[in-house]
């Protein structure tokens, strides 16, 4: 078998895939691309077993074949080579020869008929929605999600269906976000639960842009489709928790104020924080809100104020810095509103204002305060 192909764009499409890979796997050849040569058309398969991505590619081929080829290997050795066009010549025990304008490079492949099957999508449903929808939920909500194996339920996005739209949620117990798109036509009411490591992969793949994506699913794997770029993955089989119970529906106070001045003091302030809890209290009271942060154990100490809209009740409570640093990554806007009720009560943090067909809500749970 033989096929010539361009060594950048080669590397290019293996770089979207090879993320798949996991360095310490138990069978070897899951540490393989699986290459598919049939009519001037390569098909790349790389998987972990719960995680399938494909590209597709045109290149110079007189015959089809397959071949399992080592991932790390070869892409280390494109990695090194100027835009040229490359010779593969494969020989019938698999031994791979790679032929470049200065050289030739010998590596040895595997039996194809040992790489694990891909899942089918059968009686499976689907949406389209645009790239950008997709990867912007995914960065909106990811952060949030659980990495105790002890709840699976959690280690994923609980992506909820309807007519009307779809909804991302991600939860670890401590925070919640729910990302909600009104622009997605879902054909039924349904949800499932994508694991983190798919999502990153999407994430890292697909162009933040308004090309349509066709996603599928059935009772057990999710299949996403772009371009040349396919991706299936197996769903978490466990049930989401009743998120929309832990939502107050009433949070009276608000707190309005500039969100790169309010990130930027938390970064500051909770530098003095115990590391452990992360603990930084607020103090709100008129138009004043006052940030500290203490470390006993190292008498370290910070204290910061701040200019803010408020309307409510002086209020004094604790949160993890680290989680409200993220969260107000989410927020696209230059002000984030704040709305709180009591100090035992979760807040909710929102942008200003909503983008059209768009709507993010963030909710934290505070702390103890240490009084």
């Amino acid at each position: 078998m033989k096929f010539i192909v361009s060594s950048s764009a080669l590397l290019k499409q293996l770089q979207q895939i090879s993320g798949v890979i996991n360095s310490n796997t138990v069978l070897p050849i899951l540490e393989d691309f699986l290459f598919e040569i049939e009519k001037n058309k390569l098909t790349v398969v790389a998987t972990d077993l719960e995680t399938v991505m494909k590209i597709h590619m045109d290149i110079e081929a007189k015959d089809a074949g397959k071949v399992c080829i080592p991932a790390k290997i070869l892409i280390d050795t494109l990695k090194n080579i100027a835009e040229q066009p490359l010779t593969f010549n494969v020989d019938k025990n698999y031994g791979i020869e790679i032929t470049s304008d200065n050289g030739k490079y010998k590596m040895m492949g595997e039996n194809p008929d040992n790489f694990p099957r891909e899942p089918q999508a059968d009686d499976a449903n689907s949406f389209t929605m645009t790239s950008s929808a997709l990867v912007t939920a995914i960065n909106k909500t990811v952060f949030a999600v659980s990495t105790d194996d002890l709840r699976p339920a959690m280690t994923g996005v609980f992506f909820e269906l309807d007519k009307k739209g779809i909804n991302f949620v991600a939860t670890d117990a401590h925070r919640l976000v729910r990302y909600t798109r009104k622009d997605v036509k879902c054909p039924q009411k349904d949800s499932f639960i994508v694991p983190k490591k798919p999502l990153s992969l999407l994430k890292g793949s697909l162009p933040d842009n308004e090309d349509e994506l066709t996603v599928s699913y059935n009772s057990n794997h999710l299949f996403v489709v772009h371009g040349g770029t396919e991706l299936v993955c197996r769903l978490i089989d466990a049930r989401f928790p009743d998120y929309k119970v832990v939502i107050p529906s009433d949070n009276p106070y608000k707190m309005v104020a500039n969100k790169s001045d309010f990130q930027n003091a938390l970064k500051r302030v909770s530098v003095f924080s115990n590391k452990s809890t992360n603990q930084i209290a607020l103090s709100i009271s008129g138009n004043k809100l006052q940030l500290t942060a203490q470390d006993v154990d190292y008498s370290n100490e910070g204290n910061e104020r701040m200019a803010c809209h408020y309307d409510g009740e002086d209020l004094q409570i604790a949160f993890n810095a680290k989680f409200l640093i993220e969260m107000l990554n989410g927020a696209d806007t230059a002000e984030v509103v704040m709305e709180l009720s009591t100090s035992t009560k979760a807040g909710i943090i929102k942008p200003s204002e909503q983008v059209e067909n768009e709507e993010l809500l963030m909710l934290v749970m505070p702390l103890m305060l240490n009084n």
